[in-house]
């Protein structure tokens, strides 16, 4: 994402609020945002508070309508996440990482959902502008059997997906705070683009084909959630209010445990080479310990300065730049493949919105 004036980015920011009626959860359909956040009227909230808030609520409404995608296809349908009738195939290759893959995909989306719910729920009860997205549901999803034909946010069929965060909970010494850049677990997954869900059941064959597909869905579950516990983690140290402090540090570890649990889950993907594309996946238990699939617990590393005793953290957790910096990351993801210039220019007026933020 490029970066833009302060002039041009106060009318993206507001374009981009105003660019739909409300319609998450009890706040109702019609209202429409017209203007940037303000503080809320009885000053409980900063205007930083806000724009963190505001942020975080676009990236939970992009997390939920990937889950969403994933369950439709390879989770369980039910009254809680009703989209979709299910895809067998795709579901029995994902279910070869754990039997019970299939309610992990329904629990993460039911959370995303629930995220983006309360705090939208929030910030209009603070007197401040929730987040909308609707406008930009326009690119399409997949063709195969059990998904909806509706337009989504995200793309998940043109991945390019960084695994390097493996690596960096698995190394004693090495932070990315402290400069360090960490090997790749899967390395062809970090160049080209690859689908993490079928594309039309063309892709359900040849079974090799589909289990990449799900092995590269089960790296890009991982990828997506220890953002999003880097994320909670950075802007944490940016907000002023006790209680938005608190809804920070509420939310936040949720998105670790899905991370643990996905962690856990990838290094069941089995070694393999797709006959259809080449893409390959690494018996990673036959590399060093920085690989080794049961090392799932933080490795106690370096932190804030090499000079103390290394410590078990999340890592990254530095606030300088944390909204710009997870914007650029699902960017270059190609998570929004296809998306408007509207919607990049949008995202990143609230993301330098957020990081602009300072406690007071």
């Amino acid at each position: 994402m490029e970066s833009i004036e302060p002039s041009r980015r106060l009318t993206d920011r507001r374009s981009f609020l105003a660019s739909a009626a409300v319609g998450v959860g009890a706040l109702g359909a019609g209202r429409l945002l017209a203007h940037p956040a303000p503080a809320s009227a009885d000053d409980r909230l900063t205007k930083g508070d806000v724009a963190i808030l505001q942020f975080l609520a676009a990236a939970e409404l992009l997390e939920a309508d990937l889950w969403e995608q994933y369950n439709e296809l390879g989770g369980i349908q039910d009254r809680e996440r009703p989209g979709g009738s299910g895809n067998k195939p795709y579901t029995r290759a994902l279910s070869v990482l754990d039997k019970d893959l299939p309610q992990y995909v329904h629990d993460n989306a039911d959370d995303e959902q629930s995220h983006a719910n309360f705090i939208n729920a929030y910030l209009a009860a603070n007197g401040a502008e929730p987040i909308n997205l609707d406008k930009f549901r326009t690119l399409p999803g997949s063709k195969a059997t059990g998904a909806r034909n509706i337009g989504r946010l995200t793309n998940l069929m043109e991945l390019t997906i960084d695994t390097s965060w493996w690596t960096r909970y698995r190394s004693p010494s090495q932070n990315p705070d402290l400069g360090d850049t960490l090997p790749q677990a899967v390395p062809d997954l970090a160049v080209g683009k690859h689908p993490a869900i079928p594309r039309s059941d063309d892709d359900l064959t040849p079974r090799k084909h589909l289990q990449a597909i799900a092995n590269t869905a089960a790296f890009h579950f991982g990828t997506i959630e220890q953002g999003g516990t880097s994320l909670y983690a950075s802007l944490a140290q940016r907000v002023t209010s006790p209680e938005v402090l608190r809804i920070l540090l509420s939310i936040g570890p949720t998105e670790t445990m899905h991370f643990q649990t996905w962690q856990d889950k990838a290094g069941n993907a089995p070694p393999l080479t797709d006959p259809t594309t080449g893409l390959t996946f690494p018996d990673l238990n036959r590399r060093s310990e920085l690989y080794k699939p049961n090392l799932i617990m933080p490795e106690p590393t370096k932190f804030l300065d090499r000079k103390f005793p290394v410590c078990s953290i999340i890592r990254p957790s530095q606030t300088e730049g944390a909204a710009v910096g997870a914007a650029k990351f699902l960017t270059a993801m190609g998570l929004f493949n296809g998306q408007s210039p509207e919607f990049f220019a949008g995202v990143t007026a609230l993301a330098q919105a957020a990081d602009a933020a300072q406690r007071q």
